[in-house]
């Protein structure tokens, strides 16, 4: 029943407001970040000249992918807020974590990694992030590793919440699996505190794992504050995501902010980041912003 119905999703999706919606000479501004690691290669080649890239592609706001011994693509947290800011952007949110050791899963005793955090939560504060979020995890074997690394997540949540920041997690297709006959996601989801931790969705992972991201918005209310809004190569190009459900389910999701990342490109990466943007930008379900700033 589930594959008949993502089938449907995939079908419908060719049909949609968004791949509808005429062309238009001025695009609508709309508040949409880009995750930087969209532009690998750029950044690994010209830092400045692929920054400057992003927002002139229209991007509003970033999403780090290169945080590393209290900087972010090699600059201190004070130049990098300089530079996305001088581009014409603002610092969201930043992709960044610390692996528990076997000692620790072990021990449950985190404070190795915690220091590692504290350090890093200062970084993220000087640069102006608002969220951090962890990119993924080791699979854990248990049940018990696996409520060990929600106890975690929820101290780093509070660590962050005390520096006016928010934690949160990021999916891929393998967090869709069982453990102990258990839905990792959904275990994650139950066992962690919804005042310390939140969840990137990402949108594309989450259909590749054969699920429905609306029936874990329903499922869940209020728990995903960021999307990750991504396709198989640029957006509304593969029929794949149904992506008019999504939009419409935002507020029950509890999103306020759309993060678009692109992984493989059928243009050069930069034309790739942009004509996903313009099928946002395009789309009417799409609201301008999804939250205030603060």
């Amino acid at each position: 029943m589930r594959k008949i119905f993502l089938l449907c999703i995939a079908v419908l999706s060719l049909w949609t407001a968004c791949t509808t919606a005429p062309a238009a000479q001025q695009l609508p501004k709309k508040d949409i970040a880009l995750q930087l690691y969209s532009l690998r290669e750029d950044f690994s080649k010209d830092f400045d000249a692929a920054i400057k890239a992003t927002g002139d592609a229209g991007y509003t706001a970033i999403e780090a992918a290169n945080y590393g011994d209290g900087k972010f693509y090699g600059k201190t947290p004070e130049d990098f807020k300089a530079a996305v800011e001088a581009a014409g952007m603002k610092v969201r949110s930043s992709h960044t974590t610390k692996t528990l050791s076997e000692k620790e899963l072990r021990t449950k005793d985190f404070s190795e990694s915690l220091a590692w955090w504290d350090k890093a939560i200062d970084a993220h504060v000087a640069a102006g992030m608002q969220y951090i979020v962890a990119p993924g995890m080791n699979m854990p074997k248990t049940l018990a590793d696996l409520q060990t690394y929600c106890d975690y997540y929820n101290v780093i949540g509070q660590k962050c919440k005390e520096k006016g920041l928010s934690f949160g997690y990021h999916n891929h297709a393998y967090e869709y699996v069982k453990i102990e006959d258990v839905l990792m996601y959904d275990y994650m989801l139950e066992h962690t505190n919804p005042d310390l931790v939140f969840f990137q969705m990402d949108v594309y992972w989450t259909v590749m794992a054969q699920q429905s991201p609306v029936e874990y918005f329903q499922k869940y209310p209020g728990r995903f504050t960021l999307l990750h809004i991504k396709d198989r190569k640029e957006l509304g190009q593969s029929g794949m995501v149904g992506f008019d459900a999504i939009f419409k389910n935002t507020d029950v999701a509890g999103t306020k902010h759309l993060i678009v990342e692109v992984e493989q490109y059928n243009y050069t990466p930069v034309e790739s980041v942009k004509v996903s943007l313009e099928y946002l930008l395009n789309c009417p379900l799409v609201k301008e912003s999804y939250a205030v700033e603060r």
